[in-house]
């Protein structure tokens, strides 16, 4: 098409002829990008939240018989790398850079205004979408997105680092770090849309997800048979909340009853007969922040159990889901030049389910325990749309096996080694041995930009553009002795670790269940040393034997964070989250009034009124038909906590859901027809964060109901948004079924807020806990 330096192409020159007359010329219509002759179509598909030592295919006790017939079908790789988080690894994935290099040393609740850790993807590092779609590729995304600013994700934009503004032509799916999955915050490209059924007609998002991604995937190819596709499939699983239908929880009822540390063994057992680690691996031993099982009442026993039986009912549904895309991409007329390529999360199993797990991640995160006794209480409703449930850290280590640590923890093979299978039907012959070259992230688009015949210009829009960190590994597919890297730093919250040439150098600094500044500071990091080649687990650490060597390592980590813009180091939690953030172009961070109009949906908590805290009033102007009129008028929030403003039967109701215990107003009477005027008033005590408040509703000035809370949220409602006229995902109270559009007009919702008075401690506080919420989501 041109010059292959520079994209997109320049319009192609007139190929025909132009006389005076029609008569006297030649039409000739202008080439488009084509793909490169023979250019697979390509999936890459990319599980959340996953252990080495999770799925049946890697030696897991999760059965997981569609990744076991893909594999079967192509190769298993046993020395792939991710970041050890969510958004970095995303990051890392989507532009062939090493993630600092791509804004996204963190994540975005805690980005600053250090170039690394914006967390605002730089047009110096176009995504691999980018490049395949100007050479001819159709471009999709579906599932999760977490690369796109939070702050940047209202009407208000900017959309350019959104997947439509980052090279893909259709986007599916959620803007944060988890999802519920009965109730999905879903975009379509950049509008706001909801499902069209609810879980009572069985409702998921990856069942939904499954059924889109496919529908295009056939459609295009019956348009355009030679056109081939890149697909992005990134499901919210296996991230909490994990819900999932009781049928598939009931499959796993006692399967986990033998405890972690047996789970570790039979797995590790199970990794050496299937060659998935060599035969003088070792497997690591169990750290003081895991509890022996037998030291367990049986009550825990109970409950971490249904927790991870949960989890692993999640995974089969997962699995059997991905199985339906994989079967229908085998219809496709061109199957055999399809190349897929399975990332099996992009970090280790999560601790962030804390000592205990839990069934409601933000009640818990706002520091609302519940006992054991009140967990299993529930624990009928567990998986449910009621609940959003996360395992104990205890099943995170036995999901790791062999290695130490868990997602977060980049300095550990726990956080950052995750299973891959690849098949290409045309290319790929099938190997029961894994291949075992040492491959990052970084090195996807590479080998996506080879497979497709395609290089990657060294500019894109204009913009020069930073080289890739990354090195294709497609004679792997051929290759069994392909050696892949020799380097690779990692780097996540000061947790960090260099590999070269066969050895490993880690600092492990933070932990992810305590976000806080580790005490003694980096210069006080112990730095331990394994020798991969020989120590497949990083089970022995050869710090004090060879410290020569180490002082080596940790120099040439120096370089490599030197050269990939890896500093400064930071490991602050809660003053990170204070860092204020960019707002949205021409809002006012300041204001304490605010007007909207029907329509406004999907507003990020982030972006809305902070109605927490302090004193506020919420007035409608609407119009209704009496008894005919039903509807939400203003909502934020969902099933974990949240407010709803709304009109039911022509009676006007407000409710306060406190972590599922819930305050209700209701009107004497139905709204007069024509033109009302609803209010409630939140008049907050004060002295302190998360005091209570007295409630009025009103109608025309006029009181009709009041109420009292003793304790209001203090920190973040969840993961749900903030809309007027509709309470889009979850329901904030079971009084109704979303969205519960209005039925009749709303012309304007007044808001305004009284003063914040916070104490630095109360800040602190409030930040502490929206800091762990993040981390839970990501």
């Amino acid at each position: 098409m041109g010059d292959e330096t520079a994209l997109p192409y320049p319009p192609a020159p007139f190929e025909g002829v132009i006389g005076k007359t029609y008569q006297e010329s030649t039409a000739a219509w202008p080439r488009i990008p084509t793909a490169p002759e023979g250019a697979p179509n390509i999936v890459v598909i990319l599980l959340d939240d996953v252990g080495f030592g999770q799925t049946s295919t890697f030696g897991g006790l999760i059965p997981t018989p569609h990744l076991d017939k893909l594999a079967s079908e192509g190769l298993r790789y046993n020395r792939f790398h991710t970041t050890a988080v969510c958004g970095p690894s995303r990051a890392a994935l989507l532009t062939g850079r090493n993630h600092h290099d791509a804004g996204n040393g963190f994540l975005m609740e805690w980005a600053t205004g250090f170039p690394s850790y914006t967390t605002m993807i730089p047009k110096t590092t176009a995504t691999v979408a980018e490049v395949l779609k100007d050479n001819g590729y159709s471009t999709w995304w579906y599932g999760k997105n977490h690369n796109t600013p939070d702050w940047e994700t209202s009407v208000a934009g900017p959309f350019d680092r959104w997947p439509t503004g980052m090279g893909f032509e259709y986007f599916y799916g959620f803007n944060a770090g988890e999802t519920h999955q009965y109730y999905p915050v879903l975009f379509e490209n950049t509008t706001p849309v909801e499902p069209d059924r609810g879980p009572e007609e069985g409702y998921h998002f990856m069942s939904d997800m499954t059924d889109r991604a496919i529908s295009r995937m056939r459609y295009a190819k019956s348009v355009a048979p030679n056109k081939p596709f890149f697909l992005y499939f990134a499901p919210g699983a296996m991230h909490a909340p994990h819900h999932v239908a009781k049928e598939w929880r009931d499959k796993f009822a006692g399967s986990f009853d033998m405890g972690w540390e047996q789970y570790r063994e039979t797995v590790f057992e199970n990794q050496k007969r299937m060659g998935i680690v060599p035969e003088d691996a070792q497997l690591t031993t169990r750290p003081d922040w895991v509890p022996e099982w037998d030291s367990l009442s049986d009550k825990q026993k109970q409950v971490y159990c249904a927790l991870f039986e949960n989890y692993a009912g999640y995974f089969a549904f997962t699995d059997h889901e991905v199985g339906r895309l994989l079967d229908a991409i085998k219809e496709l007329p061109d199957a055999d030049n399809t190349l897929v390529l399975y990332i099996v999360g992009d970090n280790g199993a999560s601790s962030e389910g804390g000592p205990d797990g839990t069934l409601d991640e933000i009640k818990n995160l706002n520091g609302i325990t519940p006992t054991i006794d009140e967990i299993i209480a529930d624990l009928d409703k567990l998986g449910g749309p009621e609940t959003e449930p996360h395992y104990p850290v205890g099943w995170a280590w036995a999901g790791n096996t062999p290695f130490q640590w868990v997602k977060q923890v980049a300095s550990h093979l726990g956080g950052s080694r995750n299973p891959m299978v690849v098949t290409w039907p045309a290319r790929i012959a099938h190997d029961p041995a894994p291949r075992a070259p040492f491959l990052h992230l970084v090195d996807i688009a590479p080998t996506l930009y080879e497979a497709a015949g395609v290089t990657m210009p060294s500019i894109v829009n204009g913009i020069e553009q930073l080289p890739l960190a990354g090195a294709s590994f497609l004679s792997s597919f051929t290759d069994p002795a392909f050696e892949g890297r020799t380097n690779q730093y990692f780097e996540i919250l000061s947790n960090r670790s260099i590999y070269d040439d066969g050895w490993k150098a880690n600092a492990q600094h933070t932990k992810p269940w305590e976000q806080q500044i580790a005490p003694g500071g980096w210069e006080n990091d112990r730095w331990e040393l394994y020798h991969l080649d020989a120590d497949f687990s990083e089970a022995s650490d050869l710090a004090d034997a060879m410290p020569e060597k180490l002082a080596e390592m940790k120099a040439k980590f120096d370089v490599a964070a030197e050269k990939y813009h890896v500093y400064p180091l930071d490991d602050r939690g809660v003053a990170r989250l204070l860092t204020p953030k960019p707002a949205a172009p021409g809002s006012d961070p300041a204001a304490t009034s605010f007007t909207f109009y029907e329509g406004a949906t999907r507003l990020p908590e982030t972006a809305a009124p902070s109605m927490k805290n302090r004193s506020y009033t919420i007035t409608a102007r609407i119009h209704t038909r009496g008894t005919a009129t039903n509807g939400v008028i203003v909502a934020l929030g969902g099933v974990a906590g949240g407010i709803s403003l709304y009109v039911k039967d022509g009676v006007p109701a407000f409710d306060y859901n406190y972590y599922g215990d819930h305050t209700t107003l209701l009107g004497t009477e139905p709204l007069a027809e024509g033109a009302a005027l609803v209010a409630i008033g939140f008049d907050y005590d004060g002295g302190g964060i998360g005091k209570g408040a007295g409630l009025t509703l009103t109608v025309d000035g006029a009181v009709v109901a009041t109420g009292r809370l003793e304790k209001s949220v203090f920190a973040r409602f969840g993961v749900d948004t903030f809309g007027i006229g509709e309470d889009t995902g979850q329901p904030v109270t079971a009084d109704y079924r979303p969205p519960f559009r209005f039925t009749d007009r709303i012309d304007r919702v007044d808001i305004e807020l009284g003063p914040l008075d916070l104490s630095p401690e109360d800040h602190a506080t409030v930040h502490d806990t929206e800091v762990k919420a993040a981390a839970r989501r990501e």
